[in-house]
């Protein structure tokens, strides 16, 4: 494996996803190669920090007594006490994984776009800052569409479908293969004065799209949002879905935004 390969796996190969061979030649690779294991220490660290960061939702009143009121009665006094039987152990089991999930699954089950929405913007803010961190975001780094998007064949099972090739006010940097969320995304960068813009480009097909919320930007209609201090819009146009991120502010976002629009 070189480094673009390793690099694509981070965080399969942190979260025990790899086989075991993959595993292993990840581990030999960041042995012998300082750059990517400074890589694998950052993106440990991120993912540490997203975790400490993450909310936590408490469950129900009525659920929590609706579970007290199937709780087997404690025995009257110590000397009657017998061991539970086979199904109280199943029981107490069984509420000990409802206690714990049932925050994520209420969540999921009152609000499932809102859920959906929420995982979609906080992937696209951790997978900025990740590129902002590296100390190599950029697999190819070119200010020239017409070699920056033909890279992307035979990397992607999909062509990016972005035609504007930046300008002045938002020279193109270069671009990448990255994750979003369960799939692959072709990422461009753009500049903006000292800022930075991540556009990640993926298959829209089995991803939660806002459908509320919508202005119109452009021929486009765009979700806009801010998270953790960025700025992050994301829209959907045919087959592929866009996200855009940066710290820069939302008016130059949305400029960013219409210049894709009238692109495409």
């Amino acid at each position: 494996m070189d480094c673009g390969d390793v690099r694509e796996v981070l965080l399969d190969y942190q979260q025990g996803r790899l086989a075991s061979e993959a595993h292993g030649q990840v581990r030999a690779h960041l042995d012998g190669c300082p750059s990517c294991a400074n890589e694998d220490r950052l993106e440990h660290e991120l993912t540490l920090a997203l975790e400490r960061r993450l909310p936590q939702y408490p469950a129900p009143v009525g659920f929590k007594r609706r579970l007290a009121a199937q709780w087997p009665a404690e025995a009257s006094s110590p000397a009657t006490r017998r061991p539970w039987p086979k199904r109280w152990a199943a029981l107490a089991v069984a509420a000990v994984l409802v206690l714990v999930t049932a925050p994520l699954a209420w969540q999921v089950v009152l609000a499932p776009s809102e859920t959906g929405r929420s995982a979609m913007v906080t992937e696209a803010v951790n997978d900025h800052v990740r590129l902002l961190q590296s100390q190599r975001p950029l697999e190819i780094e070119s200010k020239g569409i017409h070699q920056v998007i033909p890279w992307f064949s035979g990397r992607l099972d999909f062509a990016p479908g972005v035609r504007f090739a930046g300008d002045a006010d938002f020279p193109l940097r270069g671009g990448a293969v990255g994750y979003f969320l369960d799939r692959k995304a072709a990422t461009l960068v753009y500049g903006r004065r000292l800022h930075s813009v991540s556009v990640f480009v993926v298959k829209a097909e089995g991803l939660p799209w806002p459908r509320r919320g919508l202005e119109r930007v452009g021929r486009l209609e765009v979700y806009r949002t801010s998270s953790r201090g960025f700025n992050v819009m994301l829209w959907r146009d045919g087959e592929l879905g866009y996200a855009l991120v940066s710290d820069v502010g939302p008016k130059d976002l949305t400029l960013l935004a219409e210049k894709f629009a009238s692109s495409s």
